[in-house]
């Protein structure tokens, strides 16, 4: 009798599976041969990064002449944009359909959790209304001047460091001063990374995203199962990191609220939502935020402006470093732009569009979000053809492999900030660049991201020179150990201070 149970459980198990991996070849999507239990993830987090594998899939179904392919993840499958009006159908045209990113979240055990990059729906859309104004232009230049004085601490911090030796880990001290940049603008809180390697701040943000190889599969098998995951409590964020900003945060607006603190840091701003539902200059009331979303907010602000431009300075003062002579028209547009404008203003800081080219060149280059998801909201059916899309499937866009492709960008290995010139942008195909994502859904603090590496650059280029060293990486080799584009080793450089 057991015998007979086990079998049939067994061959129903393998029809369950076998019908779960027809999905593409029903519907006669162009396809990679999936492998039970993972599908065609088995290598993310061990053999190669998420943005590799995805580049080899988009580089095999490409040829099909479809606008996506399919793939999955575990038993699920997921849509491979492939082509760039797909792109455009996806982030923008019918945005309605895809207005989910399909992140795992669980507000109810991990309130941290539910802030704007992850939540969903109508929630989303009232949670972006509210911090939008955040994120002015007004707003973000009024943070400058913290943000130029962190520069002068990483300055003398570098400057220290190559007293003692002029090889340098240049990604670990980036990280460094991005910590305390936005310790100070999202938290007012002077973190003082700079001065001390081991600051809980850093630690923090190491240990977010530092992902230990079985967690990767962990993360995609929540955002694979959300619901499931959900009812098994399962939470994303470490317990000591999440204790750890909730106690910053609720210290931090207990003290300001009693002893009434003004800043021009995001903090105020959260705070002011928080009491009244609107900021101080603004005439619209919008709604008013609650401690737990204060949190989560403040948390994604650190993350967002600790990872990715740290990153995005490495990556390019790595390429900067291979190449004197952009290097050195890179500097010359800094030291114009501060003659011009009498000093590191923000106007300075506007008007470096070399600088500009050089970082949109490394993020074309090194993406920090390697992979876009959209999750299908309601069953949609694919312009131009007679596949559905149904409800709670996830839609890849692989902007890493699509700012690596030929097609778009002939020699894509090679480091060219003149594609970003004023000529080249003006012709450039429209959802081939889009580091920060495209539609509704686009970064939010893009602008202080932006910013935030045009300050670290400026100050680096004004007064050091960078070379690469015998412990410098070439090709560099990306760590499959973290979720974002990541420098396996490190990036090591030989650092020189100019002479005045």
């Amino acid at each position: 009798m057991w015998i007979y149970l086990l079998l049939l459980a067994v061959t129903a198990s393998i029809w369950y599976v076998r019908r779960k991996y027809s999905f593409w070849a029903d519907r006669s999507v162009p396809f990679v041969q999936p492998r039970f239990p993972f599908g065609n993830i088995q290598g993310i987090g061990r053999r190669m990064h998420s943005s590799q594998l995805m580049t080899k899939f988009y580089n095999e179904l490409k040829p099909s002449g479809r606008p996506f392919g399919g793939i999955y993840f575990f038993t699920n499958p997921v849509a491979l944009a492939l082509e760039l009006d797909f792109v455009k159908n996806v982030l923008v045209r019918d945005f309605a359909y895809f207005h989910d990113r399909g992140v795992y979240y669980n507000e109810k055990d991990d309130p941290i959790s539910g802030h704007l990059f992850n939540i969903e729906g109508s929630k989303w859309t009232n949670l972006r209304k509210k911090l939008i104004p955040t994120f002015s232009s007004g707003k973000i230049k009024m943070m400058c001047p913290t943000i130029v004085s962190v520069g002068g601490q990483f300055r003398e911090c570098l400057e220290r460091s190559i007293e003692r030796d002029s090889v340098v880990e240049m990604k670990e001290l980036l990280a460094r001063f991005t910590t305390d940049v936005i310790g100070t603008c999202a938290f007012g809180i002077e973190c003082n990374s700079l001065n001390d390697p081991n600051a809980e701040f850093l630690r923090m943000g190491r240990k977010v995203f530092e992902v230990p190889r079985g967690r990767i599969l962990k993360f995609f098998f929540m955002a694979t199962f959300k619901d499931f995951s959900r009812r098994m409590h399962i939470k994303g964020t470490s317990e000591d990191v999440s204790a750890f900003f909730f106690k910053v945060v609720r210290e931090t607006i207990e003290y300001r609220e009693k002893h009434n603190v003004q800043r021009n840091d995001f903090m105020n701003l959260l705070i002011q939502l928080k009491n009244t539902g609107q900021l101080d200059d603004a005439g619209e009331a919008v709604g008013k935020l609650s401690l737990n979303e204060v949190v989560a907010q403040a948390f994604v602000f650190f993350l967002g402006g600790f990872e990715t431009s740290s990153t995005t300075m490495s990556y390019c003062l790595y390429e900067l470093s291979l190449n004197a002579e952009i290097q050195q028209r890179a500097r010359q547009c800094v030291l114009d732009a501060v003659a011009k404008h009498g000093g590191l203003t923000y106007d300075a800081l506007m008007d470096m569009p070399y600088i500009d080219q050089c970082i949109n060149e490394s993020l074309r280059k090194y993406p920090p979000g390697a992979n876009l998801i959209r999750q299908v909201s309601q069953d949609f059916t694919v312009p131009g053809s007679d596949v559905i899309f149904p409800k709670g499937m996830n839609v890849m866009i692989p902007v890493y492999a699509i700012h690596h492709d030929p097609d778009h960008y002939p020699d894509p290995e090679r480091y060219d900030p003149d594609r970003f010139g004023p000529e080249a942008s003006a012709t450039r195909k429209p959802y081939t660049f889009i580091p920060f994502g495209e539609g509704p859904r686009i970064c939010i603090a893009a602008r202080f991201g932006m910013l935030e590496a045009r300050v670290g650059l400026a100050v680096l280029l004004m007064h050091f020179s960078f070379s690469r060293c015998p412990k410098t990486s070439v090709p560099l080799v990306i760590s499959s150990r973290y979720a974002v584009l990541t420098p396996e080793g490190g990036l090591w450089l030989t650092v020189e201070k100019l002479k005045a």
